[in-house]
C-alpha cells in the first residue's frame, strides 16, 4: 500500500486499521514522512493526531531530535504536549533501546513548561523511561512549587518501581507544610512502590 493510503488510514475509526497503518508507515519511512507526521502534532482531529503521535513512536529514535525541538521551541501548546507524548511512545515501542540523552534532557526541560498539559505529559514520558531517570523526577519533585505537577511526579516516581523513591515520598508524607493533596497522593503511592520494590527484593 502507498504511504498516502496509510496516512488516510491513520484517521480511520477502527483502531486495528490505524494500528496497521502506523506500522506500515514505520516499516517504510523517510525524512519526509517524519516531517509530515510532525506537522500533524497540532491536528484538530484528535484521532488523527494521536495516531501520528503513536506512529512517530513506532518509527523510534530517528524522531527524537525533531520531537525535542518541537517540545522546547514550539509556540503551540498542543504541539509541545504531543511531542512529549510521542517521546513516551518511542520508549514504549522500543523498550530495548534507551532514550538518548537529548531526549531525556528535552523532557527534563519540559518539566518547567508553563502549561500543565505539557509538563504533565513530560512527567508521564519520564515515568515510562523509569529507573534511569528517577533521580530527575525526584529532583523536580523536591524543587517544584506546583501541586498539580508534584502529584504527577509522585505517581511517576511510584510507577518506576525504584526504591530511591521511598525516602522521597516518605519525606513528603512527613512534611506538615506540604500540600495536603500531594501528601495524600504520596501516601497511596508509597504503598504501591513498597509493594513493587518488595517484590523485587524477594
Amino acid at each position: 500500500m502507498s504511504t498516502e493510503t496509510f496516512f488516510q488510514q491513520l484517521k480511520h475509526p477502527n483502531p486495528n486499521v490505524r494500528n496497521q497503518a502506523m506500522w506500515g508507515i514505520a516499516d517504510n519511512y523517510d525524512a519526509e514522512v517524519i516531517n509530515r507526521l510532525m506537522a500533524l502534532l497540532d491536528e484538530e482531529d484528535t484521532t488523527y493526531r494521536r495516531a501520528a503521535v503513536k506512529t512517530l513512536g513506532a518509527i523510534g529514535h530517528e524522531t527524537v531530535t525533531p520531537l525535542v525541538t518541537a517540545l522546547l521551541n514550539s509556540d503551540n501548546m498542543t504541539v509541545r504536549s504531543s511531542a512529549a507524548k510521542a517521546l513516551a511512545q518511542v520508549v514504549i515501542c522500543h523498550p530495548d533501546e534507551p532514550l538518548s540523552d537529548e531526549g531525556v534532557q528535552g523532557l527534563r526541560s519540559a518539566l518547567q513548561d508553563p502549561n500543565p498539559v505539557v509538563n504533565i505529559a513530560a512527567v508521564m514520558a519520564m515515568g515510562e523511561i523509569g529507573a534511569p531517570v528517577v533521580h530527575l523526577l525526584i529532583e523536580a519533585l523536591q524543587t517544584t512549587e506546583n501541586p498539580a505537577l508534584a502529584v504527577s511526579l509522585v505517581n511517576a516516581i511510584a510507577s518506576t518501581g525504584d526504591s530511591r523513591g521511598i525516602d522521597v515520598l516518605q519525606a513528603i508524607i512527613n512534611d506538615e507544610a506540604a500540600d495536603s493533596y500531594v501528601r495524600e497522593t504520596a501516601t497511596s503511592a508509597i504503598s504501591r512502590l513498597e509493594m513493587v520494590t518488595g517484590f523485587k527484593r524477594n
